[in-house]
């Protein structure tokens, strides 16, 4: 299997110099256990370069801290070792980083347009443009119908569409997402996968995406990373190669598609059963149950 690491595709700043859109530079990050006596080395020496308008997926097992990467792109929490970068600056959490997590993370006593407009509070713009931005983006994820409506009247996959509208309503250069169609049902789930490529067709962030889904990172990644467990680190660089867009045609039955799907889920098995820290570890899957 081809793969490529410390992929540089990047744009160029006003000094002329390229600048990528998520640069992880030799990072690790560690955390205090609950007692406070050790720490946990959760990621080791991760060096990425995401270019701009690129669409990436992290995969790899449980507890291999796909999301400890996402929070160190987002400035939510800051590298022990190593520099991250978004745009050629150190990452802040704000209006230029959507993130959109597993969990929905809205609030309860809020409309789906009040939802969504939250994320809108702090970037200054007139009261017509806030409102402007809110309708287009309850639109753009087909919930116009339900902008009145408040979170507990509505299901998992809307739920996770209203998540999206507020990630993408401050019109982010770079959106991190969380596994976020990890709990909803697997027809939803296809659905949201399409919608999705639509949007990002339309406004072309550069995406980092966490999943454990093999599919699903193939359907909507231009480049998978490999990431394995415990520390987390980089395994494997993998250009996906399937034509866009994907919803016109049925990317199952392409070769391609085929043969990631084969590969990219040998290594998966091969790292749940290698990590001894896995309910799995050492398992033999040809030997039957008895």
């Amino acid at each position: 299997m081809k793969s490529e690491t410390g992929r540089t595709g990047a744009t160029c700043g006003p000094d002329g110099v390229k600048v990528a859109a998520i640069v992880l530079d030799r990072v690790s990050k560690s955390f205090q256990t609950a007692d406070g006596r050790n720490s946990v080395l959760a990621v080791q020496n991760i060096s990425l370069t995401i270019a701009p308008t690129r669409f990436v997926a992290l995969l790899g097992p449980s507890g291999c801290g796909k999301t400890t990467i996402l929070r160190l792109a987002d400035g939510l929490i800051q590298p022990g070792a190593g520099e991250v970068q978004v745009h050629g600056a150190a990452p802040l959490p704000g209006p230029d980083i959507g993130f959109v997590f597993q969990s929905f993370r809205l609030i309860p006593w809020a409309t789906v347009a009040q939802n969504v407009a939250f994320s809108l509070a702090e970037m200054g713009l007139s009261k017509a443009e806030q409102l402007n931005r809110v309708a287009h983006n309850i639109e753009l994820v087909g919930l116009s119908r339900f902008a009145d409506a408040y979170p507990g009247t509505l299901s998992g996959g809307m739920k996770q569409r209203v998540a999206l509208a507020r990630a993408l309503a401050p019109e982010p250069r770079v959106l991190l997402m969380d596994e976020p169609f990890a709990s909803i049902d697997a027809q939803t789930r296809e659905l949201m996968q399409i919608e999705l490529m639509k949007i990002w067709t339309a406004r072309r962030s550069t995406v980092m995406f966490v999943t454990h889904s093999v599919d699903e990172a193939i359907v909507l990644a231009d480049e998978i990373v490999l990431i394995g467990p415990h520390p987390g680190h980089v395994m494997e660089v993998i250009d996906v190669g399937l034509d866009r867009p994907r919803w016109t045609y049925d990317v199952r039955t392409e070769s391609r598609y085929i043969e990631l799907r084969a590969y990219l889920s040998d290594r998966m098995r091969e790292l749940v059963f290698s990590d001894p820290s896995s309910e799995f570890f050492g398992r033999d899957v040809d030997r039957p149950v008895t």
